[in-house]
């Protein structure tokens, strides 16, 4: 403000001329707030995730102790029950109560059954885990003997199976001329166990699609869920059986909860853009609906199960022969999927 002669002695306001014109003369033109941007969310799997945490889980030693309390009140009262039934009924009408009493002895009988069937699952599972065993010590300390009694053991395992017959007569005349550990095991790998690989493949194959089908249509909160584990534990059992170790029901949430304890632990319960960009391109899940991403994720991570059980139901370990990878597999499952929905 300079000194004005006109405007000493005068009151009132003092008007400030701005020298820089650079600023807006108004608020209509001053520039726009920048908006935050906003990224898509993508789908996460939640339906596998959760159904994988279900699986893995294991209860409390309070909890064991409830169930096992609670089913062994809850039998001895049913005994207790039939027992005064059947003895009552054979007092009053004795025809009658002696045919109740033999329909009871046969489902006695059909129950005790089922547990050496089982048992002899769980027996199965073991042994299978013992070559499995047995064969990675013996590529470790390359010990031949170790290696031939590994197969020979696992030729008597498959013994009497047709998709097995070719590949023990190989065995048999090649195995002799093999003298190192490691080309007696891949000599087995590769006639014995690659059309059970392959066969293992297509159950993997079946359940991702199926998974990821259902998780894409199903709008039902925890039906994705019931799907997801569902499918996963029918896959993990078809497995098993292929690979020689039939699992029953005790044995098949043994197998589950074991693959389903090692992707926990090892967090591969988690997929991105990264394993579906073979089959997407970069970028394009998050462009997906959410609903069908989803489905695609929970496929994806049913891929990624079914490889962990290959490796726990396979009798050898992956020693000359590669491992499937999960992408291959979410390629060669899901991929028919995303062409339809492209086409529709």
């Amino acid at each position: 403000m300079t000194d004005d002669p006109d405007r000493k002695g005068r009151s009132g306001p003092v008007l400030f001329e701005l020298e820089d014109d650079s600023a807006p003369a108004s608020p209509a033109e001053a520039p726009p707030v920048p908006e935050p941007e906003t990224q898509p969310t993508l789908p996460e799997g939640r339906a596998m995730a959760t159904a994988a945490a279900l699986a893995a889980r294991r209860p409390s030693r309070l909890a064991r102790w409830f169930w096992a309390l609670l089913g062994t009140l809850v039998s001895t009262l049913i005994s207790v029950a039939a027992w005064r039934f059947v003895t009552d009924l054979i007092a009053s009408v004795p025809l009658l109560g002696y045919a109740v009493t033999a329909l009871m002895v046969l489902f006695l009988l059909v129950i005790l059954l089922i547990v050496i069937k089982e048992l002899a699952a769980l027996s199965r599972l073991s042994r299978v885990d013992a070559l499995h065993r047995a064969a990675t010590a013996a590529l470790a300390d390359d010990d031949l003997a170790a290696a031939r009694a590994v197969t020979g053991k696992l030729t008597a395992l498959y013994a009497g199976r047709d998709d097995t017959r070719w590949g023990r007569e190989r065995m048999r005349d090649r195995g002799p001329e093999i003298f190192d550990a490691q080309g007696v095991i891949g000599l087995a790998e590769t006639e014995l166990l690659a059309p059970l690989d392959a066969a293992a493949r297509r159950e993997v194959e079946a359940a991702a699609r199926q998974v990821a089908t259902v998780t894409a249509l199903v709008p039902l909160a925890l039906a994705d869920v019931a799907a997801a584990l569902g499918s996963n534990l029918r896959m993990i059992r078809r497995i098993a059986d292929i690979y020689g170790g039939r699992s029953g029901t005790l044995g098949s949430w043994r197998l589950i909860r074991a693959v389903m304890s090692h992707l926990v632990a090892t967090g591969a319960v988690a997929v991105g853009d990264d394993m579906l960009e073979p089959i997407l391109g970069g970028g394009l899940l998050g462009k997906l609906s959410r609903r069908f991403g989803e489905g695609l994720v929970n496929g994806a991570l049913t891929a990624r199960v079914g490889v962990a059980a290959m490796e726990v139901c396979r009798p050898l370990p992956f020693a000359t022969t590669r491992r499937p990878s999960a992408r291959s597999v979410v390629r060669t499952a899901l991929s028919g999927l995303v062409r339809t929905s492209d086409r529709d």
